[in-house]
């Protein structure tokens, strides 16, 4: 039976980690869960809220499935997300945006999967204070994380199927930083000859993905471009209430919903679980559960094409009552 980390969360993960689960487990698919909390809830118990024992698991089982966690405000504790992406070295971001079912949105056929790199770019957080007038942050590329993170989208373009992988910088004004992410980009795609090429400037691909989005497939970014780009593609297909995502590294991956833990609905019974399930279903990708991905991912299609859904996407389900939809189609 296949180990996996849950890290349930705080706020709203509690309830959409139970959901999540119990939709897993009416699939058939047997998972020894090793449930792990984090967040604001652990740091009066454990002095932080990413307790070293949650590294530990994911360290030990290599794979976590995490629920939103809130970051404390203001009492300076690092953002849980960004401490478990450099304490595991997770250096690529995967952000599939796909339409889905019976959900209203500007643009059909959107099929967009952005990865970002997760680890250098502005968001290495090298600051300075130059006088009291001036503060200078530090641009961050170097060649190894720029090439990994363009042969993770290569691979994973070659592995399911997709024609085309776009590079997005702004080397035209960034001809150093930029400019290694972009020749480090040509070098990896040398080696996929099967893969259509496309360059193309981040202002640019901004305006094009609101006039016509389905004209790109996979998209490889810098770090800060891909924070801002992933987020527009997410509004592209409903918003972060069904957007997913993954940290993936070399050794470990950790899955997890974009949005936040919405504590203002804890314990309502209206949160939405689709974006943890859409994760959930792409770590069952990940670890070669091909076939119970496909019958949960049409299982929830179909729940959506009935117009099942809770209030968020204008539907009246509650929690529990949109899971039970989803077990009832499995």
């Amino acid at each position: 039976m296949t180990r996996i980390t849950l890290i349930n969360g705080d706020g709203i993960g509690p309830e959409i980690s139970d959901a999540v689960v119990k939709i897993i487990e009416a699939a058939g698919l047997k998972i020894d869960w090793d449930v792990q909390t984090a967040g604001e809830a652990v740091i009066d118990t454990e002095g932080v809220p990413l307790p070293e024992r949650v590294l530990n698991s994911i360290r030990k089982n290599k794979v976590a499935l995490k629920a939103p966690v809130t970051t404390p405000i203001g009492k300076g504790f690092r953002s849980v997300n960004v401490q478990l992406r450099k304490s595991l070295d997770l250096y690529a971001n995967l952000r599939p945006c796909k339409n889905l079912p019976n959900i209203k949105t500007k643009f059909d056929n959107v099929d967009i999967v952005v990865v970002r790199e997760n680890t250098e770019d502005l968001y290495a957080g090298i600051e300075r204070q130059v006088d009291k007038n001036t503060a200078e942050s530090i641009k961050l590329i170097t060649r190894d994380a720029s090439e990994r993170i363009c042969k993770f989208a290569f691979d994973y373009a070659v592995k399911n199927n997709r024609n085309e992988v776009c590079v997005v910088t702004k080397a035209n004004i960034m001809k150093l930083s930029d400019g290694l992410f972009l020749d480090s980009y040509r070098k990896i795609s040398e080696h996929y000859p099967q893969i259509k090429k496309r360059e193309i400037l981040v202002d640019n691909l901004c305006m094009q993905l609101v006039q016509n989005p389905s004209q790109f497939d996979v998209l490889v970014l810098p770090n800060l471009y891909g924070d801002i780009v992933s987020d527009l593609c997410a509004g592209l297909i409903g918003g972060l209430g069904v957007a997913q995502g993954a940290n993936i590294g070399l050794d470990y991956a950790v899955f997890e919903p974009v949005h936040g833990s919405a504590p203002d609905i804890k314990g309502l019974n209206i949160a939405n679980p689709t974006a943890l399930l859409l994760s959930a279903i792409e770590m069952l990708k990940y670890i070669g559960e091909n076939s119970y991905a496909k019958r949960i991912e049409k299982a929830l299609y179909t729940t959506l094409a009935k117009g099942i859904c809770t209030p968020d996407l204008g539907g009246n389900a509650s929690t529990d009552e949109f899971s039970l939809a989803i077990i009832r189609e499995l």
